[in-house]
């Protein structure tokens, strides 16, 4: 498969042209800026719930997932398990509330509750966070299809990046969400042909490879010890909650799919849907890379020398072992799991740039004007992403760490504004920017500090919990720097109906009086 056969390049050269004509359908329909930037709020439950499957898992998933697992074990089911605990908390308030509350970009909600500069805040982290995770996205598929087929990996990050934009500028939102759905059954189709190939292949038959792997611990979720250091099954608990719960309260890709929907009945099940349909997927992709760990463990096969890290093993399977056409339809799920997320990030860099920035600056802007600017928006972030993920495969990703490190800095404590904002009457502007400069300052110095070897060392000071815990300590210190900051400083209480508990008493009232 170092240079892919026919049949495979069919096969990803229809995807390809599959995804661009699904974009040219939709693109006759986009009239305003209600039907580029939500879809004219009339997709059905289902189609909105495979999209946010289809935007949660991402080249990084199809690769890191069978690397970790190659490696170690199911820890990292652990933080999917939290979606479930996340959804149960808060589905039934929070997606009604942000269908209340905002229009289209889900930073509005910060705007109401304490200024502009909140919302400018959020929005700009939103937009920090996930531009970073595009070009990364890009650089991983472009590393991974190199090393399937020794293709040139600028080659395939234009291509890629050329064709994701075109079908989200032409066709907003609803097309993100209809070629997201097909992308959705392509990953179901190349998991499944890993699988299976795993399984006709194995030495010794299924059975073998699922007894050695049980044998060798490959199961286990992480040790139930109380260690916050290393990948414990709390640390990773913990970890999974609080980003979940940031997705779903402090993240456009996912509450501008609750604004989709006609109704929220309809937006609640799309949610629980999207959440129900990634957990199955991420425990597969990590029983991919088990079994392929017992693969080479019974086969006793001959590996390259170049073959050392846990995340080479799978693609080096692939190359060897799937046949053809079948191949393709694993590149083409490589592609779409890419593509899917990169679609719904270009999408809603339209939204946050046109409501949160565009329209603060020419207020008397016409629809048609707005809609013009979303779409260049699409075009211009698409080409930088495009550009980051070229200048990544330039440096081989060693500029990686230091681009992720400055993002998480400038990005960080989304979830602790909203749970802030929402929970607390009493928190304030004031307040809040207090407990914002201390989850600044708190993962600075955690981000410098922290890793075997530190940018800043400060020997016995140094962070040493584990780094995934750096979010969590940042959106509690927001929530409680924030807090104590109001009830120092003097400011005003919340505006009625921007809580969870004058919007909950506003809807009992309307209920009652109907």
């Amino acid at each position: 498969m170092n240079s892919l056969r026919w049949l495979d390049l069919a096969v990803i050269a229809v995807y390809m042209l599959g995804m661009i004509a699904l974009g040219l359908r939709y693109s006759r329909r986009q009239k305003t800026t209600e039907d580029y930037f939500v879809a004219g709020r009339s997709i059905p439950a289902w189609a909105m719930g495979v999209s946010i499957f289809a935007t949660l898992i991402s080249s990084i998933t199809f690769i890191a997932y069978p690397g970790g697992a190659f490696g170690g074990n199911w820890a990292e089911l652990v933080p999917g398990f939290m979606v479930v605990v996340v959804l149960v908390l808060v589905g039934s308030i929070i997606i009604p509330f942000f269908r209340e509350v905002v229009r289209m970009s889900a930073f509005e909600y910060f705007e109401k509750r304490f200024g502009y500069s909140v919302r400018l805040y959020t929005s700009l982290g939103f937009t920090l966070g996930h531009f970073s995770k595009m070009g990364f996205v890009f650089y991983l598929v472009a590393l991974t299809v190199q090393s399937l087929t020794g293709w040139d990996m600028s080659l395939v990050i234009v291509a890629s990046g050329v064709v994701t934009v075109i079908y989200t500028y032409a066709g907003g939102l609803e097309a993100v969400i209809w070629t997201d759905v097909a992308q959705g059954f392509i990953m179901w189709f190349g998991i499944a042909i890993s699988l299976g190939t795993l399984l006709v292949l194995m030495p010794g038959g299924a059975a073998a490879g699922f007894q050695l792997a049980w044998e060798n611990h490959k199961f286990d979720l992480g040790t139930l010890k109380f260690d916050l250091t290393g990948k414990s099954f709390w640390v990773m608990a913990a970890y999974g909650f609080f980003w979940y719960l940031q997705k779903y309260t402090a993240d456009q890709t996912i509450i501008q799919r609750y604004l989709v929907a006609k109704d929220d009945r309809s937006a609640i099940r799309g949610v629980a849907l999207g959440a129900l349909l990634c957990i199955p997927v991420w425990a597969l992709f990590l029983l991919i890379g088990t079994l392929t760990w017992s693969y080479y463990q019974l086969s006793g096969e001959v590996l390259p020398p170049h073959i050392v890290k846990p995340d080479q093993f799978y693609p080096h399977f692939l190359t060897t072992h799937v046949p053809a056409g079948f191949a393709g339809v694993i590149m083409a799920s490589l592609f779409a799991a890419a593509m899917s997320t990169i679609s719904s990030d270009l999408n809603c860099f339209a939204v946050v740039g046109v409501e949160d920035f565009y329209t603060k600056l020419r207020q008397n802007s016409t629809d048609r004007e707005r809609l013009f600017m979303g779409r260049v928006i699409v075009a211009v972030a698409g080409a930088l992403c495009t550009l980051v993920a070229l200048w990544l495969a330039s440096t081989k990703g060693t500029a990686l760490s230091l681009y992720f490190t400055a993002t998480s800095i400038l990005a960080g404590g989304l979830f602790g504004v909203f749970a802030l904002a929402f929970l607390s009457t009493r928190a304030h502007l004031r307040g809040l920017w207090v407990g914002i400069a201390a989850c600044i300052l708190f993962t600075a110095y955690a981000t410098f500090t922290s890793g075997k070897a530190p940018v800043l060392d400060l020997g016995t000071w140094n962070f040493k919990l584990n780094g995934v815990l750096i979010g969590v300590i940042g959106h509690l210190l927001v929530v409680v720097i924030g807090y104590v900051g109001s009830l120092v400083i003097p400011g005003p209480r919340a505006p009625a109906g921007l809580t969870i508990w004058g919007w909950r008493a506003q809807r009992l009232a309307a209920t009652t009086a109907s």
